[in-house]
């Protein structure tokens, strides 16, 4: 089966360099909303704290090889498969960030956190909904400590 998706919108910041992959905390981006769903796109979304942002890496390509790899090549870290790892190189190049909303203004939404370089296409939004949150999530020790920089400041 195939399928296309449509970009709703696009993150505008000042990160370029999809190299540059720590310290996305302090990042603040703006997504503008396509005109063609209207001003009011957004009403009600700054009643929530946060928003699923879902999004393309559109500067990247499919791993070729799928076998299990070390997270950013680190020797430090296990090998794990392309579904234990959240990096860019993956089938679709889809990517998701729950990020902080700072404010909702027509059809921009200034969000804080989002780590996508200027231009990413944006495919969806979602407000973060306490409801679909789980609770006792548990994760390898080494996630720790390949994230030990990446929402630093």
């Amino acid at each position: 089966m195939n399928f296309v998706i449509q970009p709703i919108g696009t993150v505008r910041n000042d990160r370029a360099d999809r190299a540059n992959t720590d310290h996305w905390g302090a990042v603040a981006s703006t997504i503008v909303v396509d005109e063609r769903f209207g001003d009011d796109c957004l009403l009600g979304l700054d009643g929530f704290s946060h928003v699923d942002v879902f999004f393309v890496f559109h500067e990247t390509t499919e791993w070729p090889d799928h076998r299990p790899r070390r997270p950013r090549g680190r020797a430090d870290l296990p090998e794990v498969g392309m579904f234990a790892d959240r990096g860019p190189r993956r089938p679709n190049r889809l990517g998701m960030t729950t990020c902080r909303i700072i404010s909702v203004a027509g059809r921009e939404l200034r969000v804080l956190g989002l780590d996508a370089i200027a231009g990413t296409p944006v495919v969806d939004l979602k407000p973060t909904m306490v409801e679909f949150q789980p609770t006792g999530l548990r994760q390898p020790e080494w996630v720790g400590r390949l994230m030990s920089d990446y929402f630093l400041p």
